[in-house]
């Protein structure tokens, strides 16, 4: 794992991009190019500091908020350090100004420069970061699907930008299996979630199965909490299939990128389903062996159609 030299100068910015390791899908793993590995990992410190910050998890110490310019009295005002993040962010997309303050920002340059990437996805997952301060449910789910363009499209927009693939039916593909990615890791987290004040289950939903928010603080789920969970899951495998597509337009690598982030959706799927769709007493999370026969099998498919 590799970030770029100014984010590994940084002890806390290193914490940051270690959290890699715990996703549901390969960052910027060891069989793509250096030039790709290197951007990848920036853009994912960019992506899992702004969250950090939006979900109150940085880490100890204050590091962060002194790079970000923000005082001590404003330390537990999430919307406060967020704006002071996109003003630094601001300055990676102006040759002209003085350059960021927090090392993760600075590290995002080159990639920033040699890929041509513009401010929008960036900004687009600020925006998220602060609807999450503003936003504690959401009523359908096509509102569930506007945060997530918010949330996670943007993600997938820039893995595309970086590798030089983009296209606008790629775009499409991209957007659907981001957006089941972020509803799978809603459903592994539910109760995370639920103690920041959080649901991500559309409530027309926990009406039509009469969930309860009582029922989702239980310590396990009730039948009718499984069957919500079921019934969100299912969404979310049809969105992974509808993307799915996608692995088989590239090649190479990238290929076995992609696989390897659909895989890890399928995978999250499979261990939420084996666990009786029962979220509630911890995230499901995907077995290694699980993982690798995911992978496969999208390759299968992607060869079949690619």
């Amino acid at each position: 794992m590799m970030g770029t030299p100014q984010a590994r100068s940084d002890a806390t910015a290193r914490s940051t991009l270690d959290k890699a390791a715990d996703e549901n899908f390969p960052v910027a793993p060891f069989f793509l190019p250096r030039a790709w590995r290197d951007d990848l990992m920036a853009v994912y410190g960019f992506a899992r500091l702004v969250d950090d910050i939006g979900d109150g998890d940085l880490a100890p110490g204050g590091a962060d908020l002194r790079h970000l310019g923000v005082g001590p009295e404003q330390a537990d005002d999430r919307l406060a350090v967020l704006d002071a993040f996109e003003t630094d962010l601001r300055k990676v997309f102006d040759p002209a100004g003085p350059a960021p303050g927090h090392p993760l920002l600075r590290g995002l340059i080159p990639a920033v420069r040699s890929r041509a990437l513009t401010s929008e996805p960036f900004l687009g997952l600020v925006a998220a970061n602060r609807q999450d301060q503003l936003v504690r449910r959401y009523e359908t789910y096509d509102d569930l699907l506007a945060y997530c363009e918010l949330s996670a499209n943007p993600v997938g927009r820039l893995v595309l930008q970086i590798t030089g693939t983009a296209s606008p039916e790629r775009l499409r593909r991209s957007d659907a299996i981001c957006t089941a990615l972020q509803i799978i890791e809603h459903l592994q987290d539910v109760t995370e979630d639920l103690g920041r004040d959080r649901i991500y289950l559309p409530a027309e939903d926990m009406k039509r199965f009469h969930v309860t928010e009582a029922d989702l603080a239980a310590s396990t789920g009730n039948a009718s909490v499984r069957t919500l969970v079921a019934y969100e899951a299912e969404r979310a495998r049809q969105l992974l299939n509808e993307g799915t597509p996608l692995v088989g337009s590239v090649h190479g690598r990238l290929r076995l990128l992609l696989a390897g982030f659909v895989a890890g959706g399928r995978a999250a799927l499979a261990s939420i389903a084996a666990a009786g769709h029962d979220v509630l007493p911890g995230p499901p999370k995907p077995t290694k062996p699980r993982l690798l026969r995911e992978v496969g099998a999208v390759l299968r498919r992607a060869h079949r159609e690619g």
